[in-house]
Protein backbone atom coordinates (compact mmCIF):
# COMPACT_ATOMS: atom_id res chain seq x y z
CA UNK A 1 0.00 0.00 0.00
CA UNK A 2 2.63 2.85 0.58
CA UNK A 3 4.32 1.85 -2.35
CA UNK A 4 1.21 2.79 -4.46
CA UNK A 5 0.65 5.91 -2.31
CA UNK A 6 4.22 6.85 -2.65
CA UNK A 7 4.06 8.77 -6.29
CA UNK A 8 0.28 9.86 -5.10
CA UNK A 9 2.59 11.71 -2.40
CA UNK A 10 4.50 13.14 -5.07
CA UNK A 11 2.34 14.51 -7.48
CA UNK A 12 0.33 16.30 -4.38
CA UNK A 13 2.87 17.89 -3.26
CA UNK A 14 4.63 18.89 -6.64
CA UNK A 15 0.78 20.23 -7.06
CA UNK A 16 1.46 22.08 -4.06
CA UNK A 17 4.45 23.66 -4.83
CA UNK A 18 2.88 24.48 -8.21
CA UNK A 19 -0.06 26.32 -6.65
CA UNK A 20 2.07 27.85 -4.08
CA UNK A 21 4.02 29.67 -7.16
CA UNK A 22 1.10 30.68 -8.98
CA UNK A 23 -0.76 32.30 -6.23
CA UNK A 24 2.70 33.84 -5.08
CA UNK A 25 2.90 35.66 -9.13
CA UNK A 26 -0.75 36.52 -9.15
CA UNK A 27 -0.34 38.88 -5.77
CA UNK A 28 3.15 40.12 -6.38
CA UNK A 29 2.21 42.86 -8.62
CA UNK A 30 0.03 43.92 -5.26
CA UNK A 31 2.79 43.76 -2.89
CA UNK A 32 4.98 45.85 -5.14
CA UNK A 33 2.02 48.36 -5.34
CA UNK A 34 1.76 48.01 -1.46
CA UNK A 35 5.78 48.36 -0.73
CA UNK A 36 5.30 52.54 -1.80
CA UNK A 37 2.77 52.46 0.83
CA UNK A 38 5.38 52.59 3.86
CA UNK A 39 6.62 49.71 6.03
CA UNK A 40 3.99 50.23 8.69
CA UNK A 41 0.61 50.63 5.94
CA UNK A 42 2.30 49.46 3.38
CA UNK A 43 3.58 46.19 5.48
CA UNK A 44 -0.35 45.46 6.84
CA UNK A 45 -1.34 45.49 2.84
CA UNK A 46 1.39 43.23 2.23
CA UNK A 47 0.33 41.22 5.36
CA UNK A 48 -3.35 40.93 4.28
CA UNK A 49 -2.39 39.88 0.91
CA UNK A 50 -0.62 36.71 2.26
CA UNK A 51 -3.71 36.04 4.72
CA UNK A 52 -5.17 36.00 1.12
CA UNK A 53 -2.26 33.94 -0.28
CA UNK A 54 -2.87 31.35 2.45
CA UNK A 55 -6.65 31.10 2.08
CA UNK A 56 -6.36 30.46 -1.61
CA UNK A 57 -3.77 27.63 -0.91
CA UNK A 58 -4.99 26.08 2.06
CA UNK A 59 -8.69 25.59 -0.08
CA UNK A 60 -6.64 24.20 -3.14
CA UNK A 61 -4.44 21.46 -1.29
CA UNK A 62 -7.87 20.69 1.12
CA UNK A 63 -5.93 22.23 4.22
CA UNK A 64 -8.56 23.13 6.86
CA UNK A 65 -7.73 25.30 9.80
CA UNK A 66 -9.51 24.80 13.34
CA UNK A 67 -9.39 27.31 15.92
CA UNK A 68 -9.91 27.08 19.26
CA UNK A 69 -10.23 29.58 22.04
CA UNK A 70 -9.17 28.71 25.46
CA UNK A 71 -9.52 32.67 26.28
CA UNK A 72 -11.56 35.69 24.16
CA UNK A 73 -9.17 37.19 21.92
CA UNK A 74 -8.93 40.96 21.65
CA UNK A 75 -7.89 41.43 18.21
CA UNK A 76 -7.05 45.59 18.68
CA UNK A 77 -4.68 44.95 21.36
CA UNK A 78 -1.15 44.55 20.71
CA UNK A 79 0.63 41.19 21.83
CA UNK A 80 4.11 39.62 21.78
CA UNK A 81 2.55 36.11 19.97
CA UNK A 82 4.89 33.71 20.91
CA UNK A 83 4.38 29.86 18.40
CA UNK A 84 5.91 26.67 18.48
CA UNK A 85 8.05 25.82 15.64
CA UNK A 86 7.85 22.51 14.46
CA UNK A 87 7.43 22.67 10.18
CA UNK A 88 7.83 24.77 7.00
CA UNK A 89 3.84 25.01 6.96
CA UNK A 90 4.41 27.13 10.29
CA UNK A 91 4.33 30.39 7.80
CA UNK A 92 1.18 29.45 6.05
CA UNK A 93 -0.22 28.81 9.07
CA UNK A 94 0.59 32.20 10.93
CA UNK A 95 -0.84 34.63 8.15
CA UNK A 96 -4.46 32.25 8.58
CA UNK A 97 -4.09 32.34 12.56
CA UNK A 98 -3.15 36.26 12.84
CA UNK A 99 -6.07 38.45 11.81
CA UNK A 100 -5.19 41.78 12.93
CA UNK A 101 -1.82 43.79 12.40
CA UNK A 102 1.05 42.29 13.59
CA UNK A 103 4.66 41.66 11.74
CA UNK A 104 6.73 38.55 12.44
CA UNK A 105 10.36 37.77 13.36
CA UNK A 106 12.10 36.04 10.89
CA UNK A 107 15.43 34.80 9.72
CA UNK A 108 17.25 36.91 7.31
CA UNK A 109 18.32 34.04 4.94
CA UNK A 110 14.66 33.43 3.54
CA UNK A 111 14.79 36.81 2.27
CA UNK A 112 17.16 36.36 -0.42
CA UNK A 113 14.82 33.43 -1.84
CA UNK A 114 13.50 35.54 -5.27
CA UNK A 115 10.53 37.27 -5.65
CA UNK A 116 9.36 35.35 -2.42
CA UNK A 117 12.17 37.37 -0.43
CA UNK A 118 10.58 40.91 -1.67
CA UNK A 119 7.56 39.99 -0.05
CA UNK A 120 9.18 38.13 2.68
CA UNK A 121 11.08 41.40 4.01
CA UNK A 122 8.37 43.66 3.52
CA UNK A 123 6.47 41.16 5.47
CA UNK A 124 8.58 40.88 8.51
CA UNK A 125 11.46 41.76 10.85
CA UNK A 126 13.96 39.74 10.23
CA UNK A 127 16.89 38.85 12.14
CA UNK A 128 20.98 37.24 11.98
CA UNK A 129 21.41 35.64 14.68
CA UNK A 130 24.46 35.17 14.27
CA UNK A 131 25.20 39.07 14.71
CA UNK A 132 24.90 40.70 17.52
CA UNK A 133 24.65 43.80 16.21
CA UNK A 134 21.70 42.82 13.65
CA UNK A 135 20.03 41.40 17.14
CA UNK A 136 19.98 45.02 18.36
CA UNK A 137 18.36 46.30 15.99
CA UNK A 138 15.82 43.57 15.11
CA UNK A 139 15.16 44.62 18.61
CA UNK A 140 15.01 48.36 18.32
CA UNK A 141 12.31 47.54 15.43
CA UNK A 142 10.43 45.20 17.06
CA UNK A 143 9.61 47.81 20.38
CA UNK A 144 8.97 50.71 17.55
CA UNK A 145 6.43 48.53 15.93
CA UNK A 146 4.79 47.95 19.50
CA UNK A 147 4.67 51.45 20.12
CA UNK A 148 2.28 51.87 16.81
CA UNK A 149 0.41 49.38 18.60
CA UNK A 150 0.96 46.60 16.16
CA UNK A 151 1.54 43.27 17.53
CA UNK A 152 4.38 40.84 16.65
CA UNK A 153 5.43 37.12 16.21
CA UNK A 154 8.27 35.58 17.07
CA UNK A 155 9.37 31.61 17.73
CA UNK A 156 11.16 31.65 20.71
CA UNK A 157 12.73 28.40 20.07
CA UNK A 158 14.30 30.01 17.08
CA UNK A 159 14.33 27.07 15.17
CA UNK A 160 12.59 23.84 14.03
CA UNK A 161 12.23 21.70 17.63
CA UNK A 162 13.77 18.47 15.97
CA UNK A 163 13.58 16.44 19.27
CA UNK A 164 10.92 14.41 20.72
CA UNK A 165 9.78 16.78 23.24
CA UNK A 166 6.78 19.68 23.31
CA UNK A 167 9.42 22.14 23.18
CA UNK A 168 13.01 23.17 22.55
CA UNK A 169 14.48 25.62 25.22
CA UNK A 170 13.52 29.47 24.71
CA UNK A 171 15.73 32.23 23.59
CA UNK A 172 15.65 35.25 25.90
CA UNK A 173 14.74 38.03 23.33
CA UNK A 174 10.51 38.12 23.29
CA UNK A 175 10.28 38.12 26.99
CA UNK A 176 12.87 40.80 27.24
CA UNK A 177 10.94 43.16 24.85
CA UNK A 178 7.76 41.89 26.90
CA UNK A 179 8.71 43.68 29.96
CA UNK A 180 10.64 46.09 28.80
CA UNK A 181 7.46 47.34 26.32
CA UNK A 182 5.14 46.21 28.97
CA UNK A 183 3.55 43.79 26.08
CA UNK A 184 1.22 41.13 27.26
CA UNK A 185 2.11 37.79 25.61
CA UNK A 186 -0.17 35.76 24.32
CA UNK A 187 0.83 31.95 23.52
CA UNK A 188 -0.78 30.51 20.00
CA UNK A 189 -0.07 26.98 19.50
CA UNK A 190 0.17 25.48 16.08
CA UNK A 191 -0.57 22.03 16.64
CA UNK A 192 -1.15 19.39 13.70
CA UNK A 193 1.78 21.78 11.25
CA UNK A 194 4.08 18.46 11.95
CA UNK A 195 1.21 15.96 10.90
CA UNK A 196 0.40 18.40 7.81
CA UNK A 197 4.01 18.82 7.30
CA UNK A 198 7.44 17.54 8.93
CA UNK A 199 10.69 19.23 9.09
CA UNK A 200 12.50 16.10 7.36
CA UNK A 201 11.05 16.65 4.11
CA UNK A 202 8.92 19.23 1.78
CA UNK A 203 7.45 16.14 -0.07
CA UNK A 204 5.69 14.86 3.72
CA UNK A 205 3.13 16.97 2.28
CA UNK A 206 -0.74 16.28 3.62
CA UNK A 207 -4.05 17.35 3.08
CA UNK A 208 -5.96 17.64 6.18
CA UNK A 209 -6.72 19.57 9.57
CA UNK A 210 -4.90 22.32 10.90
CA UNK A 211 -5.83 23.70 14.77
CA UNK A 212 -4.73 26.58 15.91
CA UNK A 213 -4.91 27.03 19.61
CA UNK A 214 -5.07 30.25 21.47
CA UNK A 215 -4.37 30.62 25.29
CA UNK A 216 -5.11 33.11 27.35
CA UNK A 217 -2.70 36.58 27.79
CA UNK A 218 -0.09 36.28 30.22
CA UNK A 219 0.12 39.78 31.69
CA UNK A 220 3.72 41.23 32.66
CA UNK A 221 3.62 44.10 34.73
CA UNK A 222 4.46 42.07 37.67
CA UNK A 223 7.85 41.37 36.29
CA UNK A 224 11.27 43.13 36.00
CA UNK A 225 14.23 42.22 34.07
CA UNK A 226 15.22 40.40 36.92
CA UNK A 227 12.48 38.11 36.82
CA UNK A 228 13.22 37.25 32.92
CA UNK A 229 14.30 34.04 33.46
CA UNK A 230 11.17 32.88 35.46
CA UNK A 231 8.46 34.64 32.59
CA UNK A 232 10.61 32.63 29.83
CA UNK A 233 10.07 29.01 32.23
CA UNK A 234 6.33 29.99 33.20
CA UNK A 235 5.75 30.64 29.61
CA UNK A 236 7.69 27.54 28.30
CA UNK A 237 5.79 25.68 30.91
CA UNK A 238 2.25 26.98 30.07
CA UNK A 239 2.89 26.08 26.43
CA UNK A 240 4.62 22.44 26.93
CA UNK A 241 1.66 21.58 28.82
CA UNK A 242 -0.82 22.11 26.46
CA UNK A 243 0.99 20.73 23.88
CA UNK A 244 0.65 17.10 25.55
CA UNK A 245 -2.45 17.96 26.60
CA UNK A 246 -3.95 18.97 22.66
CA UNK A 247 -1.59 15.62 21.77
CA UNK A 248 1.67 16.47 19.87
CA UNK A 249 2.25 14.98 17.30
CA UNK A 250 6.24 14.56 17.46
CA UNK A 251 6.40 13.51 21.03
CA UNK A 252 5.31 9.96 19.63
CA UNK A 253 4.97 7.48 16.50
CA UNK A 254 2.69 8.91 13.58
CA UNK A 255 -1.12 7.97 14.37
CA UNK A 256 -3.55 8.62 11.62
CA UNK A 257 -5.25 11.53 11.99
CA UNK A 258 -9.01 11.48 12.24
Amino acid sequence: MKILLTPLQWIYCIYAFLTFIVIMLLIFPFVIISSFFGRIKGGNMILRLCSLWGDCWFFLLFIWTKKIYEAPHDKKKPYIFLSNHISYLDAPILVKAYRQPLRPLGKVEMGKIPLFGFIYRNAIVSVDRSSPANRAKSVRILKSILDKGISVLVFPEGTFNMTTQPLKDFYNGAFRIAIETQTPIKPVLFLDAYRRMNYKSIFSLTPGRCRILYLDEIPVTAFTLADLERLKNEVHDIMEEKLIEYDAAWRKPQTPNP
